[in-house]
Parts: structure tokens; sequence; C-alpha cells
């Protein structure tokens, strides 16, 4: 991500992107793709357990999305929205594909882009907290990673996932007793990363399929 992309995803508010697109800017697409990549691939690969099927979905859910943006009315925020479609796509794809996904998720999943330049505990720490959330069974494993590692409040992932805010309480509480006491302070910064070289991709891909010019010269 260039540095004017970097700038226009960080002042563009998610209201005024809409309105902008809605209004002929349909690059600005962008924004939202950039935007909420991190929180898609780690909600689906939470469900899918595959990394080829979360960017399908992810896609599938961008398409879904700006197909009915003009219907989209903030009463959730956009990224509880997009969270939901995500998960829509992903238990439909697991539906259909039913004895596709039964493989534990591997480590080598997450290591994307890795460079010598790398600190080898840190690896080793990405490692040991993905294969620690990786067990954890999916619906605790969905709300961990929404609410600590994306940081989304109770009342968003309730609504994300279409249960009780109770529940969501409940849930994180037993998906912490599950994990090792000790991983819970690196847990934000190490796991399910979505490289930048993969963020792109996935945008291009999308703008190539919905056909919006996907060059560098989106207006501020």
């Amino acid at each position: 991500m260039t540095a004017q992309k970097e700038e226009i995803v960080n002042l563009v508010s998610d209201q005024e992107a809409i309105a902008r697109i809605l209004a002929g800017e349909h690059q600005l697409f962008r924004v939202i793709i950039n935007r909420y990549n991190q929180r898609l691939y780690r909600t689906g690969i939470s469900v899918l357990e595959d990394d080829a099927a979360t960017e399908d979905a992810m896609q599938n859910t961008y398409i879904n999305a700006y197909s009915h943006l003009s219907q989209f009315q903030f009463r959730a925020s956009l990224g509880t929205w997009l969270t939901r479609i995500m998960l829509n796509e992903c238990y439909e794809l697991k539906r259909k594909n039913r004895n596709t996904f039964t493989s534990p998720l591997s480590p080598d999943k997450f290591t994307d882009m890795k460079t010598p330049a790398r600190d080898l505990a840190n690896k080793e720490l990405s490692q040991i907290l993905e294969e620690a959330i990786t067990r954890l069974p999916e619906k605790y494993r969905l709300v961990f990673v929404l609410r600590e590692i994306e940081e989304m409040s109770v009342k968003e992932t309730a609504g994300a996932l279409t249960i009780e805010e109770n529940n969501v309480k409940v849930r994180l509480n037993r998906a912490k007793a599950m994990l090792r006491a000790d991983l819970n302070a690196y847990m934000k910064d190490h796991v399910y990363h979505f490289h930048l070289t993969r963020c792109d991709r996935v945008t291009r891909n999308v703008l190539q399929k919905l056909g919006i010019d996907g060059g560098d010269n989106a207006s501020e």
C-alpha cells in the first residue's frame, strides 16, 4: 500500500467513503477493502480454516457489499455489517464443501512473506499463538478473534454473530480459560496476520470483478 493510499484509508470515514462511492467515485471502494481486509481475513480463517477459501469468501463479501451499498443505512457499523456478510459467505461455503475443510489449521498458513530479518523468537511465538487459537472450538475462536484481536465491542460482536451480549462475555471467558494464561498479552500483534501484499491482491481482484478502475489515482 502506497503512502497516498494509506493516507486516504486513514482520513476518509466509512460514511464519507460510502457517500462518495454512491455519488460516482467508485474507486474509493478500495478504502473500505483496505480498511476491513484484516478483520474479514481473521473472521474467515476462524471459520473455514483454509487460506484460499478465506480469500474467496472475502472477495465474495466485498462484491456482495458493493452491490448492496445503497441499502446500507448505518443501523450497525459498516464493520459489523461486513462481518455478518463474511460469516454468511463462510458458512455457505463450508456447507457446500463440508468434506473439504476438515484439516486442522497449520501455522504455515499464516507465516506470510516471512523475511530473514524476522526475529526467530517472534516467529516461534506467532506459531504458538496461532496453534493455541486454532485448538479452540469455532464458537469460542470467533468470539476471541473479534473481541481480543479485532477489538470489537461486546455489542458489535454480538451483532456480527447474532448472539446475545451475555453469550459473547461467556464465550470470551471460556476461550481465555482454554488458552495458556501467558499468551494473552501477545495475541493482538502476532496472530492471523494479513500481509499487505495479500491485501493488495484482494483489493485488485475485487475491483477488477466489479469493473472499477483500480489505479492509484483515487480522489482525496
